[in-house]
């Protein structure tokens, strides 16, 4: 991400590698955090201690799995229209619900954008009438088609070698999505597992040994069906998830295009390959609510970098000669890892 990230004041030589170094390829051992400070020159204690620290401080959200879209339960982007005297009681309401993980204001008439994870198209459908009834506010939603680029990744240094290998991985796992087909259905043990899984790795000096005594596996039986999902591509990355906005990514902006259907597939993966996109896939249109197909983020820390970047992007691929905007985030209602199974805890709330 070849972006100049002003880190907090906080955040020495030592927190920067613990939170850049660590974001995939997670060691998935028995005592991962031991493995981390022998990298660091830290003991586990302490590097155990410096990720509760940042996640204290907001920088980080968990250290666990990112679940691969469509490949476990269902998960759709959202938006509706609030009334602008409304917003933050729309936004709370939508922010209730668990299946919501991430709920931002951005610019535009549908000012507030959500992502849904359930267990099955019909809990997300039931959710999204739910929120319909409650506010008044129509939702439209807007399915995954196509994954060009979904790495949820921050490289904080300058390089864009590990962008590369994002993006040659998420080609990788767009193959096994295409030779898996819809979502997969789990034994029982391990949607137990991924269900605990989902809220992240206890900072523990045995998490796996802690995942698997909640729902009565083996640490080695843990390791083993994390590994598994990791190469099949259920786990798209297991490691630190960081918080942009702390980090000092202050400016984010979704930008979108209505792109012909026949072209879509090859401009996506040209957009993909770019440095400065965090993420970027195919939606299905709303009709000629919305009309855009084409969709990418990118992040910088001030405004007129991610428009610099974004123009720049564009007039080289030829983008703009579509129907095009750009929807910068305003405001951050919530922002937790994805829920696509209910946990033991979730029965009694």
């Amino acid at each position: 991400m070849p972006r100049s990230v002003s880190l907090p004041q906080t955040v020495d030589a030592v927190d920067f590698r613990l939170l850049n170094e660590w974001q995939r390829d997670f060691p998935c051992v028995s005592r991962p955090f031991a493995r981390i400070g022998e990298a660091v020159g830290l003991d586990e204690d302490q590097v155990i201690a410096a990720y509760r620290r940042m996640q204290g401080d907001g920088l980080v959200s968990r250290v666990g799995a990112v679940f691969a879209p469509r490949r476990l339960g269902a998960s759709a982007l959202a938006a509706l229209a609030a009334p602008i005297d409304r917003l933050e009681e729309v936004a709370a309401r939508v922010s209730s619900e668990t299946a919501i993980n991430h709920n931002y204001q951005r610019e535009h008439h549908y000012n507030l954008w959500f992502v849904l994870t359930a267990a099955s198209e019909q809990a997300l459908r039931e959710v999204v009438a739910g929120i319909e009834g409650d506010t008044g506010c129509a939702v439209i939603v807007l399915p995954l088609e196509e994954e060009f680029h979904i790495d949820l990744g921050f490289d904080l240094g300058a390089g864009s070698a590990r962008k590369q290998r994002a993006v040659a991985a998420d080609a990788v796992v767009h193959q096994l999505r295409e030779v898996a087909g819809s979502a997969c259905a789990l034994p029982e043990l391990e949607q137990a597992l991924l269900a605990v899984l989902q809220a992240g790795l206890p900072l523990l000096p045995a998490p796996f040994a802690a995942l698997g005594r909640e729902v009565g596996l083996s640490e080695a039986m843990s390791i083993e069906l994390i590994e598994r999902w990791l190469a099949e591509g259920l786990i798209r990355r297991l490691g630190v998830v960081v918080r942009h906005h702390e980090l000092g990514l202050d400016a984010n902006a979704m930008c979108v295009w209505d792109v012909p259907d026949e072209r879509v597939s090859e401009l996506g993966r040209r957009l993909a390959a770019e440095p400065a996109v965090t993420l970027c896939y195919r939606r299905s249109r709303a009709g000629a609510q919305w009309p855009y197909n084409l969709f990418c983020m990118i992040h910088g820390s001030a405004r007129d970098e991610v428009l610099a970047a974004r123009a720049d992007i564009a007039s080289r691929l030829g983008l703009d000669v579509h129907a095009h905007d750009v929807l910068f985030s305003c405001r951050r209602f919530k922002q937790t890892g994805a829920r696509y199974l209910a946990t033991k805890e979730d029965a009694h709330v």
